[in-house]
């Protein structure tokens, strides 16, 4: 192996002076960044815009949907006042989940031996 200082000799050295050319080359130029980032801003800019109309939309919907749901609420309590008033709660009351878990009622003892 020759004893020589020369830094071009080095397979590092070149390796590196190929890794700079190429940067080199891959570089977009002045006018080729500034619409890139000319190009982002602008997508950057319409999609808040989108972004806050959607928003004032959904707020603008908010007074409406609230007097919907009182409606709809309003309506399933005339529904079960209706229910209760009519006597049908006893069929409904089978059906009802508790939070502790399902329960039915049962005849009474007095009912089981009449029959």
């Amino acid at each position: 192996m020759p004893n020589s200082r020369d830094p071009r000799d080095n397979p590092a050295w070149q390796a590196a002076q190929q890794w700079r050319e190429r940067a080199r080359q891959g570089r977009p130029s002045g006018l080729r960044l500034f619409f890139t980032w000319l190009l982002f801003g602008t997508l950057m800019i319409v999609g808040t815009v989108i972004g806050l109309f959607f928003l004032l939309v959904g707020w603008a919907m908010l007074p409406f949907m609230r007097h919907r749901m009182k409606k709809r609420m309003e309506r399933m309590r005339a529904e079960q006042a209706q229910d209760i008033g009519s006597g049908r709660a006893e069929r409904h009351t089978h059906h009802q989940q508790v939070l502790e878990g399902d329960y039915e009622v049962k005849d009474a003892p007095e009912q089981r031996r009449s029959r």
